[in-house]
């Protein structure tokens, strides 16, 4: 029996296989340089410096400490690698129960994203019946000559959509980033809600000027 025999027996974790196979590694080593130099004392015996019966069996001995330690390791080794497997297991089913969590909490997310959208359709469809009752409005003041009653649709929108926006996740993916930037469009100057032409576009209508030759 080995003198971390114990150990070994206590190991249950690949951790512990690992630390026990380290100690018998160690002692394998100092067994091997033993027997390197029990064999040279075997050669001075057999040349009459020393005990040659003395000095075979101290090698005949430490060549079975040797098997032992070699024996034990490949063992250790075995249950090493056979704990390591039902370990990762383990760690793959407890990732299961896991990602079976945060599939429900996206499931909510998403959910909750519905609503919001639906919520944002109809302020949409209310806004855009308000805008539409106020466009008649300013067409009634325009005939009237009372221009100066008219409300702008385009200020008071852009009024409402000014203040702070949320910073999109460093890593959003690209479906992510397409549907923020849908989102956006609809907040944005220039954009679904406000189709004013970007700079330097060109106004429907007005005459290019011609070339210099």
């Amino acid at each position: 029996m080995t003198p971390h025999a114990e150990a070994l027996g206590r190991a249950r974790t690949a951790a512990d296989f690992a630390a026990v196979i380290a100690l018998l590694d160690t002692d394998l080593s100092q067994a091997l340089a033993s027997r390197h130099d029990l064999r040279q004392a075997e050669d001075r015996a057999i040349l009459g410096d020393g005990d040659l019966a003395a000095a075979r069996a101290a090698l005949d001995d430490c060549n079975d400490v040797i098997a032992v330690l070699e024996k034990t390791m490949a063992a250790a080794g075995d249950r090493q690698a056979a704990v390591a497997q039902t370990e990762a297991r383990a760690d793959i089913e407890a990732l299961s129960e896991e990602i079976e969590g945060k599939a429900a909490l996206l499931g909510s997310r998403w959910r909750a994203a519905r609503r919001l959208v639906e919520e944002l359709r109809q302020e949409l469809f209310e806004a855009d019946t308000l805008s539409r009752a106020i466009a008649t409005a300013n067409g009634l003041f325009d005939a009237a000559g009372l221009p100066r009653l008219k409300v702008s649709l385009a200020a008071t929108r852009r009024a409402a959509m000014a203040g702070p926006r949320a910073a999109a996740p460093a890593r959003l993916s690209r479906a992510g980033l397409a549907a923020d930037r849908q989102l956006l469009s609809i907040i944005t100057t220039g954009g679904a809600l406000d189709p004013r032409p970007a700079l330097r576009a060109p106004v429907a209508g007005a005459a290019k000027k011609p070339k210099r030759g």
